[in-house]
């Protein structure tokens, strides 16, 4: 091999290894950003948080380091679904949830949604 060659494949291998650390450190700091949030995220904080971030992938990185240095700066202690849902309307992030409205009747709990469908189909 010749010199050029040897100084390609090292830069090369060395370029892979800068990678891998990079990828390493982004879920070192994920674990540590999720073990923090577990300790204010309470009730359905998650499941907005979620959901949020399966809407706004690149905006909610940016809330959740936010919450993270406010936790840790002592300005967060809780935070539950509804909080969370508002700080990202406020913020304008218009996170659409899955709702349901269900009552009971008859000792049964039923979607409003089944109840209107069985109506339509008895007319």
């Amino acid at each position: 091999m010749s010199d050029k060659e040897l100084e390609a494949l090292k830069q090369k291998k060395l370029r892979e290894l800068q990678k891998r650390m990079a990828s390493q450190e982004q879920k070192k700091d994920q674990i540590d950003n999720h073990k923090i949030l577990e300790t204010i995220f309470q009730e359905r904080a998650w499941e907005v948080f979620n959901t949020a971030r399966a809407q706004f992938p690149g905006e909610i990185v940016k809330v959740e380091q936010l919450l993270v240095n406010l936790t840790q700066a002592g300005e967060i202690s809780k935070m539950d679904g509804e909080q969370l849902y508002a700080l990202l309307r406020k913020i304008g992030l218009p996170v659409r949830l899955n709702t349901t409205i269900s009552y009971l009747s008859h000792g049964k709990t039923e979607s409003l949604s089944e109840k209107i469908k069985e109506k339509t189909k008895q007319r």
